[in-house]
């Protein structure tokens, strides 16, 4: 079985064959940061530290949400993103920074 490491939250989950990321770290709390999981709002954008080749083709929600700049520095959507094999992502604080800001936005809109 393939295995996925969240470096930045220090888990490594063993995953079925085209396992989603984003699917997989909410059910075995991997803790990447999402709001939509639908490949709309972009927020669950990691890196790839390792592990490209086992991954499924860019969607185009991906191109669409990165560009191509950010894709070929090694961000995807784990929302669109299966596995093949082991893989290594990440997501840095202005990726924590940019959620925590939506959802400050969220709580003044609701008051």
């Amino acid at each position: 079985m393939p295995s996925v490491t969240y470096q930045t939250s220090g888990k490594t989950i063993e995953v079925e064959q085209d396992a989603n990321l984003l699917r997989t770290s909410i059910r075995y709390e991997g803790s990447v940061p999402y709001k939509c999981g639908g490949g709309l709002c972009g927020t669950c954008r990691v890196q790839i530290v390792d592990g490209h080749e086992h991954l499924s083709k860019i969607m185009k929600k991906e191109v669409d949400r990165l560009g191509q700049e950010k894709l070929d520095q090694g961000f995807r959507l784990a929302c669109q993103t299966f596995v093949t094999g082991d893989v290594t992502i990440s997501w840095g604080e202005e990726d924590l920074n940019r959620l925590g800001k939506i959802a400050q936005r969220r709580i003044n809109a609701a008051q």
